[in-house]
């Protein structure tokens, strides 16, 4: 029988964009879709963005974030299901000092480093900003290899 953390690791890893969903002011979920990379142990997804975003502002307010991804080549609706659901918090991180994320997200999407790079950050010269989810609970769903559950909690590290 196939491990679950190491499926969900393999298949969070493979996967590209995430759906975050984030609180408006009502308490109302905001989706999104965003690139993003990882890292596990402890379980972290890091993604940029503006910080005038409706996502990133619902963030600094409200830090409870819930999302999924999918790790699968969308083909057609008979194809078996494979994807991970997670919750956790979200934080905007600081301008410096946070070399280990940079390099994390730079190391999965090289192109945007110029973005995130650890000086333009410090002088204020970029417009992005780095974003950190702290995972608390994730769902492995997979009809591969798990046919007759494929819902598999998976304990957060």
């Amino acid at each position: 029988m196939a491990d679950v953390r190491e499926l969900l690791i393999a298949y969070v890893r493979e996967a590209k964009v995430m759906q975050l969903s984030t609180l408006d002011e009502d308490g109302a979920p905001y989706v999104n879709n965003l690139w993003f990379a990882s890292a596990f142990g402890p379980d972290r997804l890091y993604f940029i963005s503006r910080p005038t975003r409706v996502h990133s502002e619902n963030i600094r307010a409200r830090p409870r974030v819930a999302g999924a991804v999918l790790s699968i080549e969308l083909v057609d609706p008979s194809h078996p299901v494979r994807g991970v659901t997670f919750a956790g918090t979200a934080a905007e991180l600081p301008t410096m000092g946070i070399d280990e994320a940079v390099a994390v997200y730079a190391g999965r999407w090289p192109t945007t480093a110029r973005a995130i790079d650890p000086e333009r950050l410090a002088s204020g010269a970029a417009h992005h900003r780095v974003y950190e989810v702290t995972v608390t609970s994730w769902t492995l769903y997979d009809e591969e290899h798990f046919r007759a559950d494929p819902r598999q909690p998976v304990e957060a590290r």
